[in-house]
């Protein structure tokens, strides 16, 4: 379930939110969603790095007076687990999730909804669609396979990256924002 606070872009985030999630992203099935992203990229003739783990860089140039500031790298990833109730006739390999809102919530039918780490996804693209909001060079890093043991962010080549201060948004605990990681140590 998510709940979407009143920021600005929250709408949007949302929407791309809705958008990715009729992408099957379960992990170890993340070919489809780098493409999306690499399109998403493409479409706005931003900058896009993608390796052969399906993880995806997309980098936006510092809105005008941002230039001088220190990059700011953004991190997320892109699987989820692709877990849905016994009833449930979703072919979680092949088929997107069944979003509906309930209020102010968001919710899947008969599927883990995604929010992790879809969160950090639709933000991002918010982020890099926007025109209005005020930035240094801002790098998304879209990771895969995060939930089966880090294999994404192990393979990365960091070396690609410019900015110097990373945002990681993942988090394991309702209502708590964490900035860093919500686990994984090898």
């Amino acid at each position: 379930m998510l709940d979407f606070c009143d920021y600005p872009s929250s709408e949007k985030a949302l929407r791309f939110f809705e958008e990715f999630s009729k992408i099957p992203r379960g992990s170890g099935n993340t070919k489809a969603i780098a493409d999306y992203l690499v399109k998403f990229a493409d479409d706005r003739g931003l900058e896009v790095i993608r390796d052969g783990s399906d993880n995806v860089i997309i980098r936006k140039a510092a809105t005008e007076g941002y230039e001088d500031r220190p990059g700011v790298i953004f991190q997320g990833h892109t699987d989820i687990v692709a877990l849905k109730t016994p009833d449930c006739p979703i072919n979680m390999e092949k088929e997107g999730l069944q979003l509906y809102r309930d209020g102010d919530f968001l919710r899947a039918k008969g599927t883990t909804l995604g929010a992790d780490d879809g969160v950090a996804m639709a933000y991002a693209l918010a982020i890099l669609d926007s025109s209005d909001i005020k930035h240094p060079e801002f790098e998304a890093v879209f990771t895969s396979d995060e939930e089966i043991g880090l294999l994404g962010a192990t393979a990365l080549d960091t070396s690609a990256l410019h900015g110097r201060m990373l945002i990681n948004i993942d988090s394991d605990e309702e209502g708590i924002f964490t900035a860093g990681c919500a686990g994984g140590a090898r």
